[in-house]
């Protein structure tokens, strides 16, 4: 039988100078985290890395840096304070090559830290609401520390592990973290019904979580045989699932199931992909990869950026030189989609920030990443319309995007582009 310990005694096999990995996103096993937290006046250089991961991080506090060093694949907002503080730092990487640092011995793991449904009579438990790079964690570690939750849903797919793979259990009663998402705005549905106006019956979309992407759901309850293969989702799905709209009939891939590799929404969303074997979980190096991804005929990935330039070029994970999220999946999806039959590939933001600051710029901020090249984007979305750049000119591009810039600063972002060259 498995071997139940407290959290306290489990994180004992932590040692100074070790690599921690920990499950992402609302998987994040809380109680082994905060035990781990607690050691930090033992432990010493011991280097936590992870997507990003809901609820607290007490280790990340500046406080602890000679006990921890994060390591972010991407920068959630409770962990993106430690690039400043010098307690942390970012590795960009493609969430479809994540799983290789841990295979190819990249980056070698001591200990994965991973959170699981209760075993079955079979002895096998789950993942539940994130697989991404955990199993390559998992076949890793030296040390796997599973918490394991009655409220964790069971899930089919990648993330059915037997529990010979886990060396130590610790046991917890605890609700999986909600992620709210806020009613889009008018600018947000504006935005949903131009990209909603791009799908086309039969289509397989990815999208991820927030009011741009539940905006655009909203717009699609008339649609017909839509198909789901995408990194994560969230609550709009459920509906959708639910009406038919979405029963993945048309998709090469996995054909009628919803395909991901993680999830993060409302404990509706938690109770639906309980043991509902419509919705398979596989690892990001299959749902993200994009041989796999090309083969789903019109298949529409749609993401979001900080800015795009007048040449196409598309910021999306720092502001300036300043690191704010992550590479993440995006060029994942939009090569995916444009190399599939019918695909079509976008890029959807609001036209300005908060502040008014426009996001369609004439050249990106200094120090900032390119996650989109000019060479892979094809239709870049604000409240203003669509604007297709694919196979389009330098000269036709800036024509395209500054008509659908705010019209407060189309003269002006016009005129800067020229005054660059």
């Amino acid at each position: 039988m498995f071997k139940v310990v407290s959290a306290q005694e489990a994180v004992k096999t932590i040692k100074s100078n070790n690599r921690v990995y920990i499950q992402a996103a609302a998987a994040a096993p809380q109680l082994l985290m905060n035990a781990m937290s607690e050691r930090h006046e033992e432990l010493r250089n011991v280097e936590v890395c992870h997507l990003h991961v809901e609820g607290e991080t007490r280790y990340a506090n500046p406080e602890f840096k000679n006990s921890f060093h994060v390591n972010s694949f991407f920068i959630g907002s409770n962990v993106r304070h430690t690039l400043t503080a010098g307690n942390g730092s970012y590795t960009p990487v493609f969430l479809s090559e994540l799983p290789l640092l841990f295979k190819r011995n990249i980056l070698p793991l001591d200990v994965a830290l991973i959170h699981v449904s209760v075993p079955d009579k079979h002895g096998y438990c789950s993942l539940g609401v994130s697989v991404e790079a955990t199993l390559a964690a998992i076949e890793n570690a030296k040390i796997v520390i599973a918490q394991v939750n009655p409220q964790m849903p069971r899930t089919h797919g990648d993330g059915i592990i037997h529990h010979t793979e886990i060396d130590l259990f610790v046991e917890c009663d605890e609700s999986i973290p909600v992620h709210n998402i806020n009613k889009p705005t008018a600018i947000e549905n504006k935005i949903g019904g131009y990209v909603a106006s791009l799908i086309e019956d039969k289509s397989t979309l990815q999208m991820g979580v927030g009011s741009i992407p539940n905006a655009v759901l909203s717009r699609l309850t008339n649609h017909k045989n839509l198909g789901l293969h995408t990194e994560m989702f969230s609550d709009g799905v459920i509906d959708l699932i639910l009406n038919d709209v979405i029963n993945g009939n048309y998709k090469t891939i996995n054909p009628g199931r919803a395909l991901t590799t993680f999830l993060m929404g409302s404990k509706r969303l938690y109770d639906y992909v309980d043991d509902n074997p419509f919705i398979e979980m596989r690892a990001s190096d299959y749902v993200n990869d994009v041989s796999i991804i090309k083969q789903n005929p019109k298949m529409v990935a749609i993401n979001s950026a900080i800015e795009v330039d007048l040449t196409g070029q598309v910021c999306a994970d720092s502001i300036g030189a300043k690191m704010y999220s992550g590479v993440g999946g995006q060029m994942d999806y939009i090569r995916g989609a444009s190399l599939s039959e019918g695909g079509k590939a976008i890029i959807a933001l609001p036209s300005v920030t908060r502040k008014g600051i426009s996001r369609i710029v004439p050249s990106l901020k200094p120090g900032a990443g390119v996650v989109t090249t000019r060479a892979h984007v094809h239709h870049v979305v604000t409240e203003y319309g669509i604007a297709n750049l694919y196979g389009k000119t330098i000269k036709d591009r800036i024509k395209a995007l500054v008509d659908i810039a705010h019209p407060d600063h189309r003269e002006s972002i016009d005129k800067a582009y020229f005054e660059l060259i």
